[in-house]
């Protein structure tokens, strides 16, 4: 399985995968996981959302256990963020399987569409729709860097978009589901451990900076003549680093846009978009509030237009407390439990069904890169203690 995932969506330049929503390649992995859950006579189907699922037993049945991740990925991302969950789920069915496992409760696999955001700039679309925490009348506003619209995007790939929105019927029919998910952070590489349990997901959100100055000419305009929003967007990049580093917090500016983008033209508009992230709402609370009040204060100095938009938002998670002390009973109670400050379609989901996540070492802790990676050994290992968790949960 890995194999045939590794080539979809890969750039030869950068190594890195682009694997973004409603895309070729993001049609070549969807492919690929229909031909996964049909040639191991699963029940597929597509949701209303795009998300696709691919079920063992009666998926009306309810009180179902579903696992399963993403196969998206962010700008030249790694080969392990969101695949090695779904990856996983179907390797560890295979091992319920050869086990002789007889489940007492349906059992699904998913792909959850758009999870990264990195297309429309809002991170899981898909769960979001399904879950109802993004109305069918915000994502039909979502464009892309050329402006293609949600629907449109969709329809292209050919999707039907009409019935977009909230699926609480679905919801309603799973009693658990497991997200397995390399880890974005080195905790478990500071352990014995290859496998982890996750406690909660830090309340993070994104923040779109609109600096407006005035267009004009790099070569003839005096310094103090100008009004440069770059020099703005620069002090807010700096301010923002600083402030994370006296809260304890994450601020990052990982994306910026400029216009008219010439050399030899000062900025009349540069876009830049936030990403910040805390273990507590206070402290994430603080630290914007904090970048946003020195943005503006330079913004004031040097005669700048300066627009803040809150793009998205997930407050804190925590994981049921029940699901995750049965994860700890299942696999073992010294087993490490630990909170990320990255989102997961799990976070999303945990407001409408119990959910909960395992974690794969990942050596080095780098994520959202190429260089991202987890050992084959731990990689088997969390397919192992995904098998057993399903098994415990799924089966007599």
């Amino acid at each position: 399985m890995w194999a045939d995932l590794k080539p979809i969506g890969r750039n030869a330049t950068s190594n890195g995968y682009r694997r973004y929503a409603w895309s070729g390649a993001d049609k070549d992995c969807r492919t690929w996981f229909r031909a996964q859950a049909e040639s191991r006579g699963l029940t597929y189907e597509v949701d209303r959302n795009g998300n696709q699922w691919a079920w063992q037993g009666d998926p009306q049945a309810g009180d179902a256990v579903v696992t399963g991740s993403h196969l998206d990925s962010v700008p030249d991302g790694g080969a392990f963020d969101g695949p090695l969950g779904v990856v996983s789920s179907f390797a560890a069915l295979d091992e319920l399987r050869r086990r002789g496992a007889e489940f007492t409760k349906p059992l699904a696999i998913t792909n959850f569409g758009d999870e990264e955001g990195a297309r429309f700039g809002l991170a899981c679309v898909g769960s979001r729709l399904a879950a109802g925490q993004l109305t069918p009348e915000k994502a039909h506003e979502l464009r892309d860097a050329d402006g293609i619209s949600l629907p449109q995007a969709m329809e292209a790939a050919g999707y039907d978009h009409s019935a977009i929105g909230p699926d609480p019927e679905r919801l309603s029919r799973i009693g658990a589901f497991i997200e397995l998910h390399v880890e974005q952070g080195r905790a478990l590489d500071l352990t014995d451990h290859p496998v982890g349990i996750a406690s909660a997901i830090w309340p993070h959100g994104r923040w779109r900076f609109d600096f407006h100055g005035e267009a004009n000419h790099a070569g003839t305009t005096r310094l103090e003549d100008r009004r440069d929003p770059m020099l703005t967007y620069a002090e807010t990049v700096i301010a923002a680093r600083r402030e994370a580093q006296l809260t304890g917090a994450l601020a990052t500016f990982g994306k910026v846009s400029v216009e008219p983008n010439g050399v030899n033209a000062i900025p009349s508009l540069v876009r830049g978009w936030l990403d910040s992230r805390a273990a507590d709402q206070v402290t994430l609370d603080q630290v914007i509030a904090a970048i946003e009040q020195a943005a503006k204060a330079e913004a004031a100095r040097a005669g700048i237009d300066l627009r803040i938009t809150r793009e998205s938002f997930t407050p804190v998670v925590e994981f049921e407390h029940a699901l995750r002390d049965e994860l700890a009973r299942i696999l073992s109670r010294d087993i490490p439990v630990l909170g990320t400050g990255a989102g997961h379609d799990a976070g999303i989901l945990s407001a409408s069904v119990p959910t909960a996540m395992l974690f794969v070492r990942n050596p080095t802790g780098i994520s959202h890169s190429p260089a991202e990676y987890a050992a084959e050994d731990d990689c088997v290992a969390g397919v192992i203690a995904l098998a057993d968790v399903l098994e415990g949960l799924a089966c007599t």
